[in-house]
């Protein structure tokens, strides 16, 4: 695999020309990474994921989670198109699956690929909760997470070798890597606190906008803090923000959500 990288620029020309607005948030990163490069990765390390475990298909759980998926995919669609900006998704091949596993997990790779894990439902409850986390995970991929991890990566490992254009194709992968581990479970990625909190921003308003009341984001990450008591803190928690400024944050963004929510012909 070879990685198409900046050349030839100066470090202020490279920040301007890589840095990307979340069009939900307004939130600014850096992402210096080939997207098309990520897709590619992503996809494959998906499918040697699928390879390697049981999943679900046909049962009512299943069912589910394609349904409130497909929801909020269409719903972060046709948002990126009244905007002008379909074009962000052009390459995306969104597939949602259920995993049979006792971890209470879920991820999107970059592309739309999800999973969630079966450990994670009895947490989730119900579609809205099933919404928090595919609202959440999806946020993700849209956003650009993945990219700007591999963009910080690039930045603490090869510093100025960037600019000057001296990166290798074999660097550029074992970049990828490290923050892909290729050949271990997706779930073992570790986004920073500001793309957690970001994700849970847009996770409300995706969810929102699909018709899925986004005040069930609460008492759904009370549900998952009370499951990580006494135990090792599920993956999918490990670097999220503390459990009470979540909630302040949530709190905050309700209101804008729930405009969404109601323009989606829910009930206020």
């Amino acid at each position: 695999m070879k990685f198409t990288h900046l050349l030839g620029i100066g470090a202020m020309a490279l920040t301007v020309a890589a840095c990307t607005t979340n069009p939900i948030t307004g939130r600014s990163s850096l992402q210096l990474a080939n997207n098309s490069e990520i897709l590619t990765m992503s996809a494959q390390e998906y499918k040697s994921t699928l390879g390697k475990s049981k999943v679900i298909t046909g049962t009512a759980d299943a069912k589910k989670v394609v349904n409130v998926g497909s929801r909020i995919k269409s719903a972060a669609e046709r948002y990126y198109q009244s905007i002008g900006r379909s074009a962000d998704l052009a390459n995306y091949s969104w597939e949602f699956n259920l995993i049979q596993s006792n971890e209470l997990n879920a991820w999107c790779m970059p592309g739309g690929k999800v999973a969630v894990y079966t450990g994670i439902l009895p947490i989730t409850k119900n579609e809205n909760g099933l919404a928090v986390v595919l609202g959440h995970e999806v946020s993700h991929a849209l956003a650009g997470h993945g990219n700007e991890r591999i963009s910080q990566a690039m930045v603490a490992q090869y510093g100025g070798a960037i600019l000057g254009g001296t990166i290798s194709n074999a660097q550029w992968a074992n970049v990828f890597e490290a923050v892909y581990p290729i050949g271990s479970q997706v779930a073992l990625l570790k986004y920073g606190r500001n793309q957690e909190s970001e994700a849970d921003q847009m996770g409300l308003y995706l969810m929102g906008m699909a018709g899925y009341d986004p005040r069930e984001a609460i008492p759904f990450w009370g549900r998952m803090e009370a499951a990580s008591k006494g135990a090792r803190q599920p993956e999918f928690l490990s670097t999220h923000p503390n459990p009470d400024t979540r909630i302040s944050d949530i709190n905050k963004d309700l209101p804008k959500a729930l405009e969404y929510y109601k323009a989606a012909g829910g009930k206020i």
